[in-house]
């Protein structure tokens, strides 16, 4: 993957201000960014992803013009072939399993028929252990059944890249570190590009390929893996 991105928005609220200052090269397939709460890291996430329009600069992916200011080039979300995973995942919680990673396959904003079978949801649906659960719907899932669910329905479109906000934040201790070790072995398997953004020194260890720092709007390269800073946080 390569990511070039050179981005600067700022945003208001009341007479407080923020200014996201972000520049980054790298041919990395496994990128994370970490930094506290409030860095800007889901603005950067949700930059490159499309839902967020920076006020200058550019971002390209594998040499695509995602957006340029100058040019006046911002492509939709869908046009830009890159996955988000939410935080909180975002599943739709009137669809079972089946029919959330059916939706990226779906034709305009129309909900999956529930018995409607496709090759490529039955894959993503065995890939994930998620067989035994296609018909139950989010209430009914677990943390990590829920995750897993969530990277079945980014991963189904077949993405150039994968974007992953804070995706552990939301297990249990004991369930974080499985399923880092799952998406650790998933990525290394199918060879998806993937930025990752959290506060959490220890998927920056596992996934950090390429690690950067996030503070107040900045990012910096970092020489470890897990920052000085944030050791023992």
């Amino acid at each position: 993957m390569q990511l070039d991105l050179d981005i600067r928005k700022t945003l208001y609220s009341g007479r407080r201000s923020f200014a996201l200052r972000v520049r980054l090269q790298s041919n990395s397939q496994r990128i994370v960014i970490v930094g506290p709460s409030g860095s800007g890291k889901s603005l950067t996430l949700k930059a490159i992803a499309g839902l967020l329009r920076p006020d200058a600069g550019h971002i390209r992916l594998d040499g695509q013009v995602l957006f340029d200011a100058a040019a006046g080039i911002h492509l939709p979300p869908q046009a830009r072939e890159v996955a988000y995973v939410f935080q909180d995942y975002a599943l739709f919680p009137h669809l079972t399993v089946r029919q959330n990673i059916a939706f990226s396959l779906a034709p305009g904003w129309f909900n999956p028929r529930p018995r409607r079978r496709d090759d490529t949801v039955e894959y993503w649906l065995d890939a994930f252990r998620l067989r035994a659960l296609a018909d139950q719907f989010p209430a009914e899932l677990s943390g990590g059944q829920r995750q897993r669910t969530a990277l079945a329905r980014a991963l189904v479109s077949r993405p150039r890249a994968l974007l992953l906000d804070e995706p552990f934040s939301a297990l249990d201790p004991m369930l974080r570190v499985a399923m880092r070790d799952e998406l650790d072995e998933l990525q290394q398997r199918l060879q998806v590009p993937m930025v990752l953004i959290t506060h959490d020194p220890e998927d920056a260890a596992v996934f950090g390929d390429h690690v950067l720092n996030l503070q107040d709007g900045r990012l910096e390269a970092i020489e470890s893996a897990v920052p000085d800073e944030l050791a023992g946080a």
